[in-house]
């Protein structure tokens, strides 16, 4: 199923709103607080609980809703962290559960197939920032080739 798939899923069972974004978005990082694969990763850097949320709940809603509240650079402040593939195992296995648990199913399974993009994403962006990777080749462009 396409994630356009769990769009149309999503919007046929009532759809994704600010207040359920808010919901997942405290009730997942309250269950990460406590998590103590990712839990001390996050408290030892969030000093502001609130405004976490707040900023959160921006870049969700930009995800699902176009709404373009978040504007942060969101590989730059995971590039320094100390993570790596299992802490966004463990990240991933929360927010599915939790988004599972809150939201209608066709909703759970869009927030989970973004939450994957963005998992994959970072770990592969983390990776190139640390050398671990080399980055993507340039391909020439048309106008350069011809």
């Amino acid at each position: 199923m396409t994630i356009e798939d769990h769009a149309a899923r999503c919007a046929q069972e009532g759809g994704i709103d600010e207040a359920l974004i808010e919901h997942l978005v405290r009730t997942f990082y309250t269950r990460v607080r406590s998590d103590a694969v990712i839990g001390p990763i996050f408290n030892e850097r969030v000093h502001d609980w609130e405004e976490h949320f707040r900023i959160l709940t921006d870049f969700w809603s930009n995800v699902l809703l176009k709404t373009q509240r978040y504007n942060g650079q969101t590989l730059r402040v995971h590039a320094v962290l100390p993570i790596a593939a299992p802490h966004f195992a463990r990240w991933l296995e929360l927010f599915a559960a939790t988004a599972r648990e809150l939201c209608p199913p066709g909703c759970a399974m869009l927030f989970i197939a973004y939450a994957e993009r963005i998992a994959a994403s970072l770990q592969l962006g983390i990776a190139v920032a640390q050398g671990e990777l080399p980055p993507r080749p340039v391909r020439p462009t048309a106008a350069i080739v011809s």
